[in-house]
């Protein structure tokens, strides 16, 4: 799917850390006209892309091409992984001479995900120009509740020193390039079963209401069979898996025009009752629903209104979305 990442005229990009379920991942897999970059800077990220899984370490950079469909499917418990994207204009602009040609493509060369282990020094330093670039940004919480964007967010990036992000921007794409380079490449990388591969386009198109059951039925398989499978494949249990969808369809319900109870938005989503809504929203987010659903509502309202900009702040790391 073409994700429309919603970036307005007066930036060249946009970046953001991205922490660990403080808001769910972003399951359905898309791709967008923009080159993304991630940084890995605690934990472990697991992307799927191409029927395979790619699981990477703290210090891993990574690169996600215009026309390369990837699906995040799970992050570890208090990961931490810096999202960063290009406009195309920018790398037209920035990129002229043969070393840079490499940014200029729409795919990997080869097959996967393109990635380098980063010497201690150079992450050193690229981590510290990220964390300067988010100074002047939107409040970390409400990048993380919005991270992704997508079709169904009116939420945009908005950022207090376009000009200062922009130049911050073209130096952070070469000197990544440059690391990309002269790193070498590590990776945890398995080939997903043809049922699994089925499963997550199952569960990404809608969420899949009906029974783990019938999901391993439409997969050809036997219900035990998918469950051990996508659990050693992907990383994750189907249920959790499941739940993360769940949690961001309520974020989705939560905040249309009409203004939606958390009762009414949380079976919306297909949750089966309030009482288990409460219990995997208090997992993933580490406080009760009504607190933190107040707070994200008043701050949408809040930036639509006046764009606020603050500096940010690391977030409070939180557990993952528990099991069904």
């Amino acid at each position: 799917m073409l994700e429309n990442l919603k970036l307005r005229k007066r930036y060249d990009g946009f970046l953001f850390l991205a922490e660990s379920l403080h808001n769910p991942p972003k399951l359905k897999s898309h791709h967008h006209i923009e080159l993304e970059l991630n940084l890995v800077v605690r934990g472990t990220i697991t992307y799927v892309l191409g029927g395979r899984r790619f699981t990477f370490q703290p210090r891993t950079l990574l690169w996600l091409f215009p026309a390369q469909e990837h699906q995040l499917v799970d992050r570890s418990d208090q990961a931490q992984n810096y999202v960063v994207v290009f406009k195309p204009s920018l790398i037209a602009r920035s990129c002229h001479t043969p070393i840079y040609e490499g940014l200029k493509r729409k795919s990997n060369k080869q097959d996967g995900i393109l990635h380098t282990l980063l010497e201690p020094e150079s992450f050193d330093l690229i981590r510290k120009t990220m964390d300067s670039l988010m100074q002047g940004s939107l409040d970390s919480g409400l990048l993380n509740r919005e991270a992704g964007f997508g079709v169904g967010s009116d939420f945009s990036f908005e950022h207090g020193d376009p000009d200062g992000l922009n130049a911050g921007l073209h130096h952070l794409l070469l000197l990544c390039w440059r690391c990309q380079r002269t790193g070498k490449a590590l990776g945890d990388e398995v080939a997903l079963h043809p049922a699994v591969c089925r499963a997550l386009k199952l569960l990404g198109e809608g969420g899949w209401e009906e029974s783990f059951g019938r999901l391993a039925k439409a997969c050809g398989v036997s219900e035990a069979y998918l469950s051990r499978t996508f659990r050693r494949q992907v990383g994750v249990p189907l249920s959790r898996y499941r739940n993360s969808f769940r949690l961001s369809r309520f974020w989705q319900e939560y905040r249309q025009t009409g203004q939606k109870t958390l009762t009414e938005a949380a079976y919306a989503a297909g949750f089966g009752s309030y009482a288990q809504f409460y219990k995997i929203f208090v997992q993933a987010y580490g406080c009760g629903p009504r607190n933190c659903a107040r707070d994200g509502r008043q701050e949408s309202e809040t930036f639509s209104i006046g764009e606020r900009v603050t500096k940010t702040a690391p977030a409070r790391m939180i557990s993952s979305v528990g099991s069904k």
